[in-house]
């Protein structure tokens, strides 16, 4: 019989465990049950926060970088680098985890602080970056982010236009001339769950717009002026998959810097070494806080969870609350799925003790695949 090997390879719980600790819980919880287990942990993510803590957990080098929050403030951002790869999360810098409780700024928060976080790649030698985008406080356009790599977007005036996406609704000339030139040298891989387009129904503004604090009103002002923003920069550009990735970031780095746009867990996966883990393994543990709607469209366990599958390997998941019914994990490729909350049906509960409850799940999927 074939000695057990398990993969873990799951995403953080937001708001209680990060992705490493989820893998140190759940091999704490197998090892339980089956003493000597041999447990492989690669900590995952999409592209989103979290992103260069996985690329960390895999081995690669955490650096930091003073930068600009997306307030105006500075604020400490990390990046990881590998040789001449470079993992770049955009909301180290303009993230909504920069924002003081209850404090928002639709129309001015800037991505100012992400081209800074995308210079500092660059100086410590990066000719791939992978650009994860996610969590972002921001809706400009990455506008910030172009003026922080030599960018000038300016008024009718000849005056700089100020920070956010609210401004850009006075652009009248849009300079590229002076962004930085190691970019024209650099792969610069657009890593992103979402395929949005930077404007209309299912652009940016409408779609995420109300989560960093934008009112209906707020709304229909960046949308206008995003508009306006991509028919300077180019023609029928706002409709490119992923433009409207991170408030628009992606929009930036795709039409301004040559980015190509790749789903974030599939460029994780690679980046992270996945493959070759797989390759070792028997049973496939992955997960994260919610598993719903959401996770099928781009979210980490259902990239794991495709790739075992196409490699004939059994998945299964762990969560917090799960939303998804049998057969819906069954297409995404997961066998079953273990939730805390059938331990503990009290969220903040759950959330509090996510750990030991984890241990607990994990010692259940042992006893149900592993065990004898």
């Amino acid at each position: 019989m074939e000695t057990a090997r398990v993969l873990v390879a799951a995403d953080k719980f937001k708001g209680s465990l990060t992705a490493v600790q989820v893998a140190e819980r759940v091999t704490a919880g197998l090892r339980r049950v089956v003493p000597g287990l041999a447990v492989e942990t690669l900590p995952v993510a999409d592209g989103g926060d979290g992103t260069v803590a996985a690329a960390v957990a895999a081995g690669f080098e955490r650096r930091e970088a003073r930068v600009t929050g997306p307030l105006g403030d500075p604020v400490t951002a990390a990046y990881a680098l590998r040789g001449d790869t470079a993992v770049v999360e955009m909301a180290e810098a303009s993230g909504l985890q920069h924002l003081p409780d209850g404090v928002f700024a639709p129309l001015t928060a800037t991505t100012y602080g992400s081209g800074e976080l995308l210079k500092a790649a660059l100086e410590a030698g990066a000719t791939t970056i992978v650009f994860g985008v996610g969590g972002s406080a921001t809706t400009d356009g990455g506008a910030g982010m172009l003026a922080a790599l030599g960018a000038r977007f300016l008024d009718a005036d000849g005056k700089p236009v100020g920070p956010g996406g609210g401004p850009l609704a006075t652009l009248a000339e849009a300079d590229l001339t002076g962004l930085d030139p190691r970019l024209e040298d650099v792969d610069l891989i657009l890593a992103s769950d979402v395929d949005n387009p930077l404007t209309g129904p299912k652009g940016a503004p409408e779609v995420y717009g109300r989560q960093k604090g934008a009112s209906e009103e707020d709304i229909a002002v960046l949308d206008a002026a995003l508009t306006h923003y991509a028919s300077i920069l180019g023609p029928d550009t706002a409709a490119l998959p992923g433009a409207g990735a991170a408030g628009g970031i992606g929009y930036g780095a795709l039409v301004a810097l040559g980015a190509r746009f790749r789903p974030g867990i599939e460029v994780m996966l690679d980046v992270l070494g996945f493959a070759p883990a797989l390759a070792r393994a028997t049973l496939v543990i992955t997960g994260e806080g919610s598993l719903d709607e959401q996770t099928l469209h781009g979210k980490a366990p259902a990239g794991v969870a495709a790739a075992a599958r196409a490699a004939g390997i059994e998945v299964v998941a762990v969560c917090g609350r799960l939303a998804l019914p049998p057969e819906a994990l069954e297409k995404a490729g997961i066998r079953r799925a273990y939730a805390l909350a059938e331990l503990e049906p009290d969220p903040a509960v759950s959330m509090a003790q996510a750990g030991p409850l984890l241990e607990r799940a994990a010692e259940s999927i042992a006893r149900d695949f592993l065990a004898g």
